[in-house]
């Protein structure tokens, strides 16, 4: 499938970016070649070839869940510009 100069001027508006007429002319043949890209891989037979989340075949390890408070209480609330009694206080905003 070949695309042409409307079309890539109809992306670079949907895209919102702005391309000069020599980056359109450059444009229209990679989006031409991306697109015979896919046009090759929708030709393979993938019948009975199961979908993959990764090209390596092995399963995620598990962590067990375990609830903490991290431990870092005084850390964290050392950044807060206003801390108070150990916690983040902020404005009020709802009266």
């Amino acid at each position: 499938m070949a695309v042409d100069k409307d079309t890539v001027a109809k992306i670079a508006h949907l895209a919102r970016i702005r391309i000069t007429e020599a980056e359109s002319a450059a444009l229209t043949g990679e989006l031409s070649n991306i697109i015979d890209w896919f046009e090759q891989l929708a030709a393979l037979d993938t019948e009975g070839v199961p979908p993959m989340t990764s090209v390596v075949a092995r399963e995620a390890p598990l962590v067990a869940d375990e609830v903490t408070d991290g431990g870092q209480a005084e850390a964290i609330v050392k950044n807060a510009p206003e801390p108070a009694h150990g916690f983040f206080a902020v404005p009020k905003v709802v009266e």
